[in-house]
């Protein structure tokens, strides 16, 4: 999953951003409010973690502008301001969760996953659908209760279409969950990783929607 850091000290985004890398996330940094307000309206996130110290544009601001322009990304506040009045007003601004500084990393991995998740309607902690079960925390997968060996790029495309599944993706918004600044992105990459899917977890599970993009399926297929 992708998600947007806005943290200006450097080194605990430098912190941060490494932790979040280790724990399966794919993580776009940004040291001020005026980046992340952008970023937050030009791309599809799957969640954000937001800093309210932030130069240029309060982290508060940040968020009451993303929330009245719409959109809907799980955003996690982090913050050394440890009044209450602060967090009541965090929150009632559009902030999904709060965690003061300093930060555990483990802690702050969970609540992504678990905001991530609710998103998508996926209360629990574990993905299933007919006989795949995918657990986020662990990165493992499982069909018909045996161990399944993917990539960790193969892993995250499974989690992305997971989330949505029985919802059409495109390869651009794909893609945008795949990949952070900088990452090359071969153009074939996606279906090349759909392919490897569909060999290790059956062929019909992953559709093609010609000209749209990819769908995970719900119920199992029949199609040829």
């Amino acid at each position: 999953m992708r998600i947007l850091l806005a943290e200006d000290d450097p080194l605990l985004g430098d912190g941060l951003k490494a932790g979040l890398r280790q724990l399966g996330f794919q993580v776009d940094w940004v040291r001020d409010g005026v980046a992340a307000d952008r970023e937050l309206r030009s791309h599809d996130y799957a969640a954000a973690v937001l800093d309210l110290g932030l130069p240029r544009l309060d982290g508060m601001d940040v968020l009451a502008k993303v929330r009245a322009a719409g959109h809907t990304l799980p955003i996690i506040v982090l913050t050394a301001r440890d009044a209450i009045s602060e967090r009541v007003r965090g929150l009632d601004l559009g902030a999904d969760d709060y965690l003061l500084k300093p930060i555990d990393l483990q802690e702050l991995g969970a609540r992504l996953r678990a905001q991530i998740r609710r998103a998508h309607g996926q209360p629990q902690e574990q993905l299933r659908i007919q006989n795949l079960s995918l657990d986020a925390a662990a990165r493992t997968v499982t069909l018909d209760g045996a161990p399944v060996t993917l990539s960790p790029r193969e892993f995250d495309l499974l989690h992305t279409l997971m989330l949505s599944a029985g919802r059409v993706l495109s390869r651009e918004q794909i893609e945008q969950q795949l990949y952070s600044w900088g990452q090359e992105v071969d153009s074939n990459a996606v279906e090349v990783h759909i392919h490897h899917l569909r060999k290790k977890l059956g062929s019909q599970r992953i559709q093609t929607i010609r000209g749209v993009g990819y769908m995970l399926m719900r119920e199992a297929s029949t199609s040829t």
